[in-house]
């Protein structure tokens, strides 16, 4: 169902309808796999993410079960191994970043006032890729194949000697093949963001949260490749037997360490930045004014983007670097909280000296703040190098991660599924459902992750699949588990409360919440041409700023409806002033049928068929041929100004 906005002065009936062929798609099988609308890839990324998230969530279910008491059999050693594995390297390659993407895809060009991605099919391509890498790493548990030396997958204990079969293949080819989706994407995000931003949305119009996504493809883009370097060594050790990270051989198993953490830490901020973003999108619709501090909070932004590139070494504390390295890094590990700090204390200050309307998501924004505050807590104590070393490998550990990657990155997502639901699905959310779900997921996940720091000081090391009662870690242990059993069934609430909105929630206005931001001025969901009008902007709040309406009323001119094809407006990346309009290319199934041939090729190289494989790569480079081959027409010719 969708609600519409009155179309403003100017449209007529004829160009909403050219507007409606041009953009929309007809329902079909090949509709569907076709598609290059960023609203509908977008909420892919959102459900499978979310179902990659479930998988991983069952794995560490069935884990805590297994530790709830001591010497207990629940599952093999094998098993569980595979299962941490898969559990990490599931939360943090195929859910946290890509549920991030999903809420970049649908809302970039909306908040920007766009009418899409500036690159549509590969924003497509890069869907497909992260399902199918997806799925090519969870199908390998149930043969017993998938990864079991954990996400971090330190040599030599990944190697072929210590570890074989096809295991950490998997891990390395999955890895890889699912870094092509995360390029992709990051490039699309970060050339949306600067040319296709409406006329007048100057950088220092632009809302914090494309603010935290450019950032965080930036730093995608140069974080990226140690882990793909890194990847690609260890199958190459592993399959043809070089030696990158076998000492015999000339080779350092302190590389592997370098290039994960060198992509490691900055994938932390990775995932926590558009996280933040979601935060600064929220506060001002539940506090009534603009956040706090703006220019601030995009320096921040900026800043931890940089700094977070040079504090991995403080994962290696206890790998006996020279010590003057550990006074460089635990440094600069201590001046990331800076940043971080303004960005908290500008939100503490939004809500103090703002009217607060306290509905969900604002709950979970108030669950983020003291979750992330106790999480940012510990990993300053982590800077401190003797600590860091008493505590390493230890459940204090496990404790500060997930402080860190639930209180900043879940529960914000948490919050902008509740904002944002009503904008994607056209249906407004079950308040008191919602709020049982934040009080079970509040209480689950501080019962189950704060005792981790009490066993962890105790002394009981992570990655253990059981251990002894004599040290006394069972009674904490048990508490843990319970507290998973009440987080999961939070967010089994949570899953109930979006399934209940669809099938009987009331229809949602275009704006339910009074938002500032260009998404709360289309129609819920939008159209699939996003705006009938493309808007121009005057303030950093312009669905709050009466100038910007009245120049939708007075600017409905034809190079601003552009109705005359699949097309949208290029502008200027400083100051957004309009330079021409471009033509957006068409659904198509090329997206699909590159992602299908590059699925064939890792799977080939997997089970060592490299005939295949090379049938595979022709495949794909025949399909890239095909894709690029020249058949638009020059922007020049389109004859519209700008």
């Amino acid at each position: 169902m969708s609600t519409t906005t009155t179309p403003p002065p100017g449209v007529s009936e004829q160009d909403l309808a050219r507007l409606a062929e041009h953009w929309g798609e007809r329902p079909s099988l090949r509709g569907w796999f076709s598609t290059v609308d960023h609203k509908k890839i977008g909420r892919r990324y959102l459900v499978t993410a979310g179902f990659f998230f479930v998988l991983a969530g069952l794995s560490a279910l069935v884990m805590r079960t297994q530790l709830a008491r001591p010497e207990a059999g629940v599952v093999s050693p094998q098993e569980y191994n595979q299962l941490f594995s898969m559990h990490g390297t599931a939360m943090i390659f195929l859910f946290a970043t890509p549920m991030l993407f999903g809420f970049g895809n649908f809302l970039v060009p909306l908040m920007i006032g766009a009418r899409d991605m500036a690159f549509p099919r590969l924003n497509a391509f890069g869907y497909w890729v992260f399902l199918f890498a997806g799925l090519f790493m969870w199908a390998s548990l149930p043969f017993g194949a998938a990864p079991n030396n954990g996400w971090f997958a330190y040599v030599p204990l990944s190697g072929e000697q210590h570890n074989p079969g096809l295991h950490m293949d998997v891990y390395a080819l999955g890895l890889l093949f699912l870094g092509i989706s995360t390029t992709a994407a990051s490039i699309n995000f970060i050339v949306t963001a600067l040319k296709l931003r409406a006329p007048g949305m100057s950088l220092n119009r632009v809302p914090l949260f494309v603010w935290a996504i450019v950032a965080t493809a930036f730093m995608v883009i140069f974080a990226l490749p140690a882990l793909n370097v890194d990847n690609a060594m260890l199958f190459l050790d592993r399959r043809f037997g070089t030696h990158f990270f076998d000492p015999s051989g000339g080779g350092n198993v302190l590389l592997w360490q370098h290039l994960f953490w060198i992509f490691g830490h900055p994938d932390v901020y990775i995932i926590v930045m558009p996280a933040l973003g979601i935060v600064s999108a929220v506060l001002p619709a539940f506090t009534r004014r603009g956040v706090v501090g703006y220019p601030l909070i995009v320096l921040s932004i900026v800043s931890i983007a940089i700094i977070s590139f040079g504090v991995w070494v403080h994962h290696m504390f206890a790998t006996g670097l020279p010590q003057l390295s550990y006074s460089f890094f635990s440094a600069a590990s201590t001046i990331i909280t800076i940043p971080s700090g303004i960005q908290i204390f500008a939100w503490l200050a939004t809500m103090l000296l703002g009217r607060l309307v306290l509905r969900v998501p604002l709950l979970y924004v108030i669950g983020f703040v003291v979750t992330f505050v106790l999480g940012g807590f510990t990993g300053a104590m982590f800077a401190l190098t003797a600590f860091d070393q008493q505590v390493t490998d230890s459940y204090f550990v496990v404790a500060h991660f997930h402080y860190v990657l639930i209180g900043g990155a879940v529960f914000p997502m948490l919050a902008g599924i509740y904002y944002w639901l009503p904008k994607i699905t056209g249906r407004m959310y079950h308040e008191r459902l919602g709020r049982w779900a934040f009080w079970l997921v509040f209480a689950g996940m501080h019962v189950t992750f704060f005792p981790m720091h009490l066993y962890g000081l105790f002394g009981m090391p992570r990655r253990v699949y059981t251990y002894r009662s004599e040290p006394g870690w069972d009674g904490w242990n048990l508490v843990s588990t319970v507290g998973s059993y009440l987080l999961a069934v939070g967010l089994l609430l949570v899953l109930v409360g979006v399934v209940h909105a669809l099938r009987r929630g009331r229809p949602a206005p275009p704006d339910p919440w009074e938002g500032d931001s260009l998404e709360w001025a289309t129609a819920s969901p939008p159209e699939p041409y996003n705006f009938p009008v493309l808007p121009r902007v005057h303030s950093l709040h312009p669905a709050w700023d009466e100038r910007t309406a009245e120049s939708v009323r007075a600017g409905a001119t034809a190079d601003r409806i552009l109705s005359d094809g699949r097309r949208t407006l290029v502008t200027s990346e400083l100051d957004a002033h309009p330079e021409r309009a471009v033509q957006m290319p068409e659904s198509t199934l090329m997206p699909l049928v590159l992602a299908g041939a590059l699925l064939v090729f890792f799977t080939s190289m997997l089970f060592a068929w490299y005939p295949v494989a090379a049938v595979a790569a022709l495949a794909v480079a025949a399909t890239i041929a095909v894709w690029l081959w020249p058949s638009r027409r020059p922007d020049e010719e389109l004859g519209v100004s700008g």
